[in-house]
């Protein structure tokens, strides 16, 4: 009986497994069904909407929030949705995807040929907007903590919404774009210390402690990232270029990108600022134009997704309840952005037009918005009805993005023509003082900044080997035998010996020294000042470190014979060492213009060899070798022709060069900085004069008239592919057809067979 019972319960165990695992896969099922249809539907809506907007020549961004809007549960007259979660999956996607692709091209050279303007920028934008939202708040009767909320929802701008309105409109290689673009960067990294903020003050108390160690966490991090980045990953990515084919390099980028944005959230940052700075250390690599490449498709995807999901968010009935609170405050957002933007490029010396173009372009709150409101309901402070009042004004003010973009330099020529003479001539003159400068206030403030950052920078990567040891080696090497605490204590001052003699090592050249004591006879005293806080500074790393082994009284007295032993010592061997560090470290940083430039690859005296990649604007692509007037025109010889996997070593006069081809060529420093000055004036040539590309291509014949201005010269001398975004196929001359050299001359009455823009053709008959 017992037996039976047993088997009883077996057999009821098993059907009711049976019936679960069926349930769970059937549930399992219908939530992939439901995912992939959800993106299904939302990714057709989008088609049509961006193909309409296409054809009526709008920004794609704002079909993309159209499209969202008629997918979502407040649009009945369509299906929506069945599941929002998915979406904000995708959309999050989206977010790191493009911060990435932003970062490939914008590396932490420019944001630092740019940091004074865009800190100084961010500063006054962030300090204005907030009080203004402040202001804001007590006309809407709302509490002390909500109305400080509010000023930091409508401080900073929205980082994706910019860089895709400014890819659509074709203005990415402006110069307010890249002005613009590190100004956004450095909201970013505010806006993670204004969450510390905002959260001691719901709590009611602001911690000074806490905020500093969150500046000095983020510091910390951001610093050890690129170090550790720039030494590594362009070594490898050099190493492995002969198996990175396409697809792997896609895998790889993806790979490093989503680690980075992991990596971030774990050390407590947003997976945005990882993605970025993980783009902007691989921007300095010589794969970072291929990378571009391969990952733009999955941009382009899921970015789509994510602006989908922020149209979305548009509700109806909010904006019909709230609409006067909402007008209120994206017009608020729209002229304080103006206001405050073109502001600060006119503090940091910018042209009135390159900071009206600045302040114009930032008009709209984006994704950090949404962060802090949701900081403010968890934290139970916020209104309930500022949310979606807030998610309102950012759809409004996102939607008028590209049309305030386009509106910068009518009213900059409005503003130019009405403004008084004398504030125009004042800012004139301020801008160009600026950006002239006195030539040894610039040289002091290179030798100075470069001290600091010397010595942030050394000092970060000795406090990180002193926690590493801390952490890991001496409690290890402690608990094995009893001299591993001694042990453990020389590893780690022969891991930091290095650092600490750059700290050191003077950071200013001979030349240098030399033109600042021309300058003025007390040159030497700051210099010496300087000096005296390195070496201050490395003692007080040695002491601290010695001191947490074996205590404050023994750390001191280690300390400061390990300091003199350094210095007198092994200075000599300790700075061949850091040398070679730092060269390397350098090397990996300019990677990307040693290449072009050559510097790193000497040959001879001051022959070089550069490598330098052809675009479709050069003036050479399609041409043979013997044609291209390379060596004429500029004194380079080609040596080698890299096109994607196959490279064509040492190529005849015959062969061609097509756009993508990476040319290496030899030539003097002159030479090859002609030819790059060259190819950039074109890149923006043709970028201006056809800023929105080309929206068809297509064979056409022409009969060319006696008034024709390509009639009478030679192929080689007319430039239609930067005139005319055209190329001549054939010529037929009465019956005859002609094969087109560079030298054949173009006659009235020929029949020319282009292929190109058509709305050019039109100019050359």
């Amino acid at each position: 009986m017992i037996l039976n019972a047993l088997c009883s319960v077996g057999l009821l165990a098993l059907v009711s497994a049976g019936e679960g695992a069926q349930a769970s896969g059937a549930e399992a099922a219908g939530t992939t069904t439901g995912l992939i249809g959800d993106l299904a539907w939302i990714l057709l809506l989008g088609a049509v909407v961006t193909l309409l907007f296409k054809r009526l020549k709008q920004p794609v961004v704002l079909g993309y929030i159209l499209a969202g809007f008629l997918a979502s549960p407040n649009f009945v007259y369509l299906p929506s949705i069945s599941n929002l979660d998915n979406i904000e999956l995708w959309a999050e996607v989206g977010i790191v995807v493009l911060m990435f692709t932003l970062g490939l091209e914008f590396s932490f050279k420019k944001l630092m040929g740019a940091g004074s303007s865009a800190a100084v920028t961010a500063v006054i934008i962030i300090s204005g907007m907030t009080f203004a939202g402040f202001g804001v708040g007590r006309l809407l009767h709302l509490n002390t903590i909500n109305c400080i909320f509010l000023g930091g929802m409508i401080s900073m701008s929205s980082t994706t919404i910019i860089l895709k309105a400014l890819t659509d409109l074709g203005l990415r290689q402006r110069k307010f774009a890249g002005l613009v673009l590190a100004t956004l960067i450095i909201e970013d990294l505010f806006a993670v210390l204004m969450l510390v903020l905002l959260s001691s003050l719901a709590m009611g108390s602001v911690e000074g402690k806490e905020l500093i160690m969150s500046v000095g966490k983020l510091l910390f991090f951001l610093i050890i990232w690129f170090v550790v980045g720039v030494y590594v990953l362009p070594s490898f990515l050099d190493r492995a270029r002969g198996f990175l084919n396409d697809e792997t390099l896609l895998v790889v980028a993806m790979g490093l990108c989503f680690s980075m944005a992991v990596f971030s959230v774990i050390c407590g940052f947003s997976m945005e600022l990882g993605a970025f700075v993980m783009g902007s250390i691989l921007a300095g690599t010589m794969a970072a134009e291929r990378m571009e490449a391969v990952v733009k498709p999955v941009k382009d995807l899921f970015g789509a997704v994510f602006f989908i999901s922020v149209g979305m968010m548009v509700n109806p009935d909010v904006i019909g309840q709230y609409w006067s609170e909402i007008l209120l405050l994206a017009v608020v957002v729209i002229v304080g952005m103006i206001i405050f933007g073109t502001a600060g490029m006119l503090a940091t010396g910018q042209t009135l037009k390159v900071a009206m173009q600045s302040g114009f372009t930032l008009t709209q709150i984006g994704e950090f918005s949404f962060i802090i409101a949701a900081l403010g309901m968890s934290l139970g402070v916020l209104e309930p009805s500022l949310y979606p009042i807030i998610v309102a004004v950012s759809v409004i003010t996102i939607f008028t993005t590209p049309y305030f973009i386009k509106l910068a330099d009518p009213a900059y020529a409005f503003a130019e023509k009405h403004l008084p003479a004398g504030l125009g001539f004042l800012i004139e003159r301020y801008s160009r003082q600026t950006a002239d400068g006195n030539e040894t206030r610039a040289l002091w403030k290179a030798v100075l900044t470069r001290n600091l950052w010397r010595i942030v920078l050394y000092s970060v990567i000795l406090l990180a080997i002193i926690l590493v040891s801390q952490r890991f080696l001496v409690p290890l090497l402690a608990a094995r035998w009893e001299w591993g605490r001694l042990v453990a204590t020389l590893i780690t001052l022969a891991a930091m010996s290095p650092f600490l003699a750059a700290l050191c090592l003077s950071a200013s050249t001979r030349s240098e020294r030399v033109r600042l004591h021309r300058s003025a006879s007390f040159y030497d005293v700051p210099l010496l000042g300087i000096r005296i806080v390195r070496y201050i500074v490395a003692l007080l790393f040695i002491v601290y470190f010695i001191s947490l082994v074996y205590g404050a009284s023994r750390g001191w007295i280690a300390g400061c014979i390990c300091f003199v032993l350094i210095l007198v010592f092994a200075s000599s061997q300790l700075k061949e060492r850091y040398q070679g560090i730092e060269k390397k470290f350098m090397d990996n940083l300019n990677i990307r213009e040693n290449t072009r430039s050559g510097r790193n690859n000497n040959l001879v005296s001051d022959i070089h060899q550069a490598f330098i990649e052809v675009g479709p604007y050069c003036s050479f692509v399609g041409d043979r070798l013997h044609d291209a007037g390379l060596r004429s025109r500029y004194g380079v010889s080609v040596s080698s022709i890299q096109r994607g996997q196959k490279l064509i070593a040492l190529p005849t006069n015959r062969a061609r060069i097509f756009p993508g081809d990476v040319l290496g060529v030899i030539g003097t420093d002159e030479q090859i900085k002609e030819l790059n000055d060259d190819i950039e004036r074109q890149r923006i040539e043709y970028e201006k004069r056809a800023p929105g590309g080309i929206a068809s291509v297509e064979l056409r014949s022409l009969r060319l008239t006696p008034a024709s201005p390509i009639v009478g010269k030679p192929l080689s001398a007319l430039r239609l592919r930067q005139d005319y975004d055209s190329m001549v196929v054939t010529v037929q001359r009465d019956s005859e057809f002609i094969q087109p050299e560079p030298t054949t001359v173009l006659q009235p009455d020929d029949i020319v067979w282009v292929v190109g823009n058509p709305k050019r053709f039109a100019e050359m008959k």
